[in-house]
């Protein structure tokens, strides 16, 4: 049996600090892969690829300290289950977040297509390959940790330091971004957010909290203007799952027009998030003049 995680320290190692990471990721894509093969409730679905993709996200960001094939390996398996859970995600967000009162004919297409995209995921997620995949991640989680001397405060800093500074270079005159740029933005800001919750257990401050807060609120922002580019793709979709007797055109130009007409909306929220996000200070570098719990007023003057 693989072992649970037991939760890290400042001096554990990177390898070690990872594996434990693994084990909880294992542990939730278990845990709602089963709500997804057991039922159609959403957060199964959802649940799932987040632990799929907090997994890649794991391996990409510990790269440098595990790498090799069988880590690459687990990485594109996580991917490509993620991609199977995908279009059941994004069909539930179009339906629910992006757009409101949607009508009964579409509401009708759509339930077909949902069945369809559940049931692509469903095999992905009780196939050979799921299990095959499974066993890989327990292999790994039960490996010895190497005494590379290096510290996960360390590293953290590091791997922060880089992840930060790439959000900053691609929100660089963020008003004229393009949609591409904006997706390159999002991306960089997701990858910093999950490296600043694994990291967290190294650093003892008050300003981790605030900060993955700010970090949220700037991908949630951030992906709400993707959902937008997204719902064009979910209408197309719509479109051609309908049947020859469903006419969904005028729904789904209303729809379109629901969509267009909220992106004026989320931009002021990704401007006001951008905003935070860039004002919040960096818990793992030292504030000037700030003393964190735990330190004596001798450490914090020397």
């Amino acid at each position: 049996m693989a072992p649970r995680a037991t939760g890290l320290a400042p001096d554990t190692p990177p390898d070690v600090a990872l594996r434990q990471i693994v084990a909880d990721c294992h542990a939730d894509l278990l845990k709602y892969r089963l709500v997804a093969l057991q039922s159609r409730r959403p957060i199964g679905i959802h649940q799932t690829r987040v632990a799929l993709r907090r997994l890649r996200a794991a391996f990409g960001l510990f790269k440098s300290a595990v790498d090799g094939p069988v880590v690459r390996g687990l990485a594109a398996e996580a991917k490509w289950l993620a991609g199977e859970c995908g279009p059941a995600r994004d069909l539930y967000v179009f339906l629910n977040e992006s757009v409101e009162a949607v009508p009964p004919i579409v509401k009708r297409v759509a339930n077909r297509l949902a069945a369809t995209h559940l049931e692509r995921a469903r095999t992905a997620l009780s196939g050979a390959r799921f299990e095959s995949f499974r066993r890989q991640l327990e292999a790994f989680m039960a490996l010895p940790g190497a005494d590379s001397g290096c510290r996960l405060d360390e590293f953290a800093r590091a791997v922060l330091d880089e992840r930060y500074d790439k959000v900053m270079r691609r929100g660089r005159r963020l008003a004229s971004l393009d949609s591409e740029r904006l997706h390159r933005l999002r991306i960089a800001i997701k990858k910093l957010r999950y490296a600043a919750g694994f990291m967290r257990p190294a650093f003892a401050s008050s300003q981790v909290k605030p900060y993955i807060e700010a970090t949220a609120h700037l991908q949630n922002a951030l992906g709400a203007m993707n959902d937008g580019a997204v719902a064009a793709h979910m209408l197309a979709d719509l479109a051609m799952a309908a049947r020859p007797t469903e006419e969904l055109r005028p729904a789904l130009k209303e729809l379109s027009a629901q969509v267009k007409g909220g992106n004026k909306r989320r931009w002021r929220k990704v401007e006001e998030a951008w905003a935070e996000f860039v004002a919040v200070p960096c818990f793992w570098r030292p504030q000037p003049g700030r003393i964190e719990p735990g330190a004596s007023m001798k450490e914090s003057s020397e």
